[in-house]
């Protein structure tokens, strides 16, 4: 069997490249960028660091259609700038620091960069790296302290004095990207926040308040308060680059509530009318593609569904079996519509085979992967009938399609399909509510049961009988398992 690692995180579903890209165009800081990239040319004036001179400002920002007697156009002109050149959509020539006998100094050129042409010329791909690399500016802008705090930080000298400033670049890129991390993983877990925005202070709680923290102590509140300020301001820098919808902090309830009360948010489920108004915030498919492929770069495995789609049937079971069931379905099925069904159904069914731990859980998988496939799975199938570990899988399918003369299983393979079910579902999903109606399903037709079990040539049938002791939920099965349990451990050398 294939021994390739499971993944850490739950698979994403992304959007095709083309919808992606399509986003990112409308992304309305992008589209800025682009629109002033197209602008640069002969008149346009730098300066040293690549940023446009000040009196070049009005007019980028009428380019953009902005007022450009509001003084927020030319924050906005600038950034969008800024983002432009850092993504090579413009070109620039930095000025000399002195110019001529007068010592005057001089301004730089810009022009529009080879990459621009990529923006209507290039491949889906290439407009996604443009905006990865304007993701990047936009999160270290995003890191960097509010105006407010740079000035108060300023010492006699006019220089910025960071030990008052408290503030360590590595550190708070580090937190934000957290902060997204933990964003994506609450979006993509199964029953996670997908269909929904996430309530700001159960963000920020999850970034401050230790798990095994019971109440949190007046400190703690107050942290969770901080971060709770802090990601406000970082995601209204974020939406405009199409990384998440953010609804801001409601500034009058703000100024209102005390840190307790900000804390208590985050104990909020989503529908609740008030906690809306600390903030909700949620990762676009655009920025689901744009923060894995973050977590990539710095060396977290996080798959996404159909990448498994060229691999073998071996790989693609024992990957899919660590995945939530909804998406291992989906993976599968992109698996299955690649291939001809009956050479696809043929080799599901021989990597489903096996006796280690995993075994059952990928016999699950395999009955799920061929729930799909229609009448031309059927001679596969059946190839299968007489094998002591798929023939039991094989009735299944065959009957549920109601085909004929299908033959009727031995006592054998109906008590090792029965342990073999229940092993698949507890490495599946644990002892859930549901688990033990399953299994007074599977043992209420069959008299004497428990007698007959345990001698199973199975190797989980003594696991399985111990937890049918513990989870049947009539009492007399229950103590009929546990001895028929400590008899499956007894033959076992």
């Amino acid at each position: 069997m294939s021994a390739e690692p499971h993944p850490t995180l739950p698979p994403v579903r992304l959007h095709s490249d083309a919808e992606l890209a399509r986003d990112a165009l409308v992304a309305p800081l992008f589209a800025r960028a682009v629109r002033l990239a197209r602008w640069a040319g002969p008149d346009t004036r730098i300066d040293i660091g690549g940023e446009l001179v000040a009196a070049q400002l009005p007019e980028a920002a009428e380019v953009l259609g902005l007022d450009a007697a509001d003084p927020e156009s030319a924050v906005y002109a600038s950034q969008a700038w800024r983002v432009a050149v850092d993504t090579g959509l413009v070109d620039v020539t930095e000025p000399e620091e002195e110019g001529g006998d007068s010592g005057a100094e001089e301004a730089g050129t810009a022009e529009p960069g080879e990459d621009l042409a990529l923006v209507t010329g290039g491949a889906p791909g290439d407009v996604l790296d443009l905006w990865l690399a304007a993701l990047d500016t936009v999160l270290a802008d995003a890191a960097v302290p509010d105006l407010d705090d740079l000035v108060d930080a300023l010492d006699a000298g006019g220089e910025i004095d960071f030990d008052q400033l408290d503030w360590n670049p590595r550190r708070e890129a580090d937190f934000l990207d957290a902060v997204l991390a933990n964003l994506y993983l609450l979006t993509v877990a199964e029953g996670g926040a997908a269909e929904g925005p996430v309530p700001l202070p159960v963000l920020a709680a999850s970034m401050v308040v230790p798990d095994d923290m019971g109440e949190p102590t007046d400190a703690v509140l107050e942290q969770v308060s901080d971060a709770m300020m802090r990601l406000d301001d970082q995601f209204r820098q974020l939406e405009p680059i199409g990384l998440v919808e953010y609804q801001p902090v409601d500034e009058e309830l703000m100024a209102e509530a005390d840190d307790e009360e900000i804390a208590a948010g985050a104990g909020a489920g989503p529908d609740d009318e008030d906690v809306s108004r600390y903030g909700m915030v949620r990762l676009t498919p655009l920025g689901l593609y744009g923060v894995r492929a973050r977590m990539l770069e710095a060396g977290v495995e996080a798959p996404a569904v159909g990448e498994l789609a060229d691999k073998g049937a071996d790989a693609l079971l024992d990957v899919v079996s660590a995945y939530p069931e909804g998406a291992a379905q989906a993976e599968m099925e992109l698996w299955l519509a690649r291939r001809a069904v009956p050479a696809a159904v043929a080799e599901l069914l021989d990597a489903a085979r096996g006796d280690d731990p995993g075994a059952p859980l990928r016999r699950l998988r395999c009955q799920q992967a061929l729930a799909p496939a229609g009448p031309e799975a059927e001679p596969a199938v059946r190839a299968v009938l007489d094998d002591g570990e798929l023939g039991g899988l094989a009735r299944v399918w065959l009957a549920e399609r109601g085909v004929a003369d299908v033959p009727a299983p031995d006592g054998t393979m109906v008590f090792w399909l029965t342990v073999d079910t229940i092993a698949a579902q507890l490495a599946a999903d644990g002892e859930t509510e549901e688990l033990p109606l399953l299994m007074e399903t599977l043992t209420a037709h069959h008299a004497g049961f428990f007698d007959e079990v345990w001698r199973v040539e199975h190797p989980s049938t003594a696991y399985v009988l111990e937890a049918m002791g513990r989870l049947h939920p009539d009492k007399k099965a229950a103590k009929e398992a546990r001895k028929a349990a400590f008899k499956a451990r007894s033959r076992r050398p």
